[in-house]
């Protein structure tokens, strides 16, 4: 079984590793203060078995830097993100990179995202930005059916695949963050051409209610879930930093595994991990499904 493997977190990972402080810069500010930092967990990720690093691009947008004045840094940081990726690849020797375009307003809370015609003008200026560098364009953690359209039209004006990440309710993986049912998303493959339909940073749980749903549409589907207790409402409050948000003791490598296994009989082909699941994880799912 041919199963393509994705890296695991970097905003939690790289906040462990550093011992510091959140900032509402949450992994944007390791590119600023760590760059190195970055690349050693990019090269981390594929030593573990990673055939994709994900770029340190998820959270830089306009309105995420301009509380700290720092939009003018906009264009350069994604040009960081995407150099410090492809110098892990490429030191490594194989492998690919995908240019994450996460979600603008906040993180889970689509009824900030712009308007479609917003979203998607300012996906394409990121995908202009990333298209030299990157193999692929994600766009992660998309919660609405507009804010995932706004996303992947933008995306989809560069010339690189376009790969679509969903968030899902904690409880019913059946549903959008923003209680759209998933099923409400499957017009954007043909009318996008969309390369992969994945659902990510949502409770394993709910991605083993979701996949079932999405598989079978012509595609390859998969799943990065997070390793949170639950997104706290307290976290989709402006200014919000991720302290707020309590990692699971419950999900060690090897049980993590076992999801992943679960999803690959509901059809999953690419599989990874998002917030704090790490080098540990990825081996772990290396070790399971690309063994020799």
């Amino acid at each position: 079984m041919d199963i393509t493997l994705l890296d695991g977190g970097l905003g939690q990972e790289l906040l462990a590793r550093s011992a510091t402080a959140p900032t509402g810069l949450w992994s944007t500010q390791f590119l600023i203060d760590h760059p190195d930092l970055v690349r050693e967990l990019h090269g981390d990720y594929f030593l573990a078995g990673a055939d994709i690093a994900t770029t340190n691009s998820y959270a830089i947008l306009p309105d995420r830097l301009s509380p700290f004045g720092l939009e003018h840094r906009f264009a350069e940081l994604h040009r960081q993100a995407c150099i410090l990726a492809v110098s892990a690849r490429d030191k490594h020797g194989q492998g690919l990179v995908a240019g994450s375009m996460g979600p603008t307003g906040r993180s889970y809370r689509p009824d900030l995202a712009p308007s479609i015609e917003e979203g998607a003008a300012l996906y394409a200026e990121i995908a202009s930005i990333q298209e030299p560098y990157v193999d692929i364009f994600l766009c992660e953690t998309m919660s609405s059916v507009a804010q995932a359209r706004g996303a992947v039209m933008g995306a989809n004006s560069g010339r690189r695949p376009v790969w679509l990440a969903i968030s899902v309710d904690d409880e019913d993986g059946t549903k959008l963050r923003s209680g759209e049912s998933i099923t409400e998303i499957l017009p954007l493959i043909s009318e996008f051409n969309l390369a992969a339909l994945l659902i990510n940073c949502s409770p394993p749980e709910a991605v083993s209610q979701a996949l079932p749903v999405l598989a079978g549409q012509g595609i390859p589907v998969g799943a990065y879930a997070n390793g949170f207790v639950e997104i706290a409402p307290e976290y989709l409050k402006e200014g919000a930093t991720v302290d707020l948000l309590q990692a699971r003791t419950n999900l060690g490598p090897e049980i993590y595994a076992d999801f992943a296994e679960d999803w690959i009989k509901h059809g999953a082909r690419i599989i990874g991990g998002c917030c704090e699941i790490g080098p540990a994880h990825i081996e772990e799912l290396a070790k399971r499904l690309k063994p020799g």
